[in-house]
């Protein structure tokens, strides 16, 4: 399992600070929509400048129609991100699309596709897609790895159903981990990380109880040693 650090504070300047103070450890960084449309490719750089062992997990969840989620998986081809992601709303054929165009590259990314935003709860998730979470995650992961990708953006709760139905080496994504019971917040379907190890997660993203605490690295530090 690994830690991906998410660098939503509200400026530039702020995550850059965060990023310095985590800088010793060997982390991803999650890298969402607002920071990425505010701050764009030079903040990535800024970041491999800070630490050229920095991970970056670029996540802009693409969803539009499958060549134009093609052209957009082939332009962050150049941004020199480790991982991205789609939304597996977008169909098999989006996400086919998008992994036929990646083939003629040497080295990729990780692509994974999201299957239900952790925000959810049940209702509001059966009024938009008339299906449980559980039974949607399956469904949307297994036509996900039918399509080539590598993984699936997934609560905790969904991970472990998801490996049995694709495979042990078809990878998790976790956000909303709470490591020491902090606050939901937003997040609807939350866990912490002995709950996400035994749910065979593969990644855990973590986010306020990092950037609110006094001392980040610390933090960092504490749920590493979780891992």
């Amino acid at each position: 399992m690994e830690l991906c650090v998410a660098l939503d504070l509200p400026t530039k300047e702020e995550n850059l600070e965060l990023i310095h103070k985590i800088k010793e450890h060997n982390v991803w960084l999650k890298v969402g929509l607002r920071t990425y449309i505010r701050d764009g490719e030079e903040f990535l750089k800024a970041i491999k400048q800070i630490n050229p062992d920095f991970k970056i997990f670029l996540d802009l969840k693409l969803y539009d129609i499958p060549n134009t989620m093609a052209d957009a998986a082939e332009s962050i081809m150049g941004l020199g991100v480790d991982m991205f992601n789609v939304h597996a709303s977008a169909g098999k054929r989006a996400m086919k699309t998008v992994m036929e165009r990646l083939e003629k590259y040497e080295k990729r990314p990780i692509v994974l596709a999201v299957t239900a935003l952790t925000s959810f709860s049940e209702d509001e998730f059966q009024e938009v897609y008339e299906n449980s979470i559980a039974s949607k995650a399956d469904q949307f992961a297994k036509a996900a790895s039918e399509s080539g990708l590598d993984g699936v953006v997934c609560s905790a709760f969904e991970s472990e159903s998801i490996k049995n139905i694709t495979s042990e080496s078809f990878m998790t994504l976790t956000p909303g981990i709470r490591p020491f019971g902090e606050d939901a917040g937003d997040q609807k379907r939350v866990a912490d990380v002995a709950y996400a190890k035994s749910a065979k997660v593969d990644f855990i993203v973590v986010g306020r109880p990092i950037y609110q605490a006094e001392n980040p690295s610390e933090v960092v530090a504490k749920i590493l040693e979780q891992i």
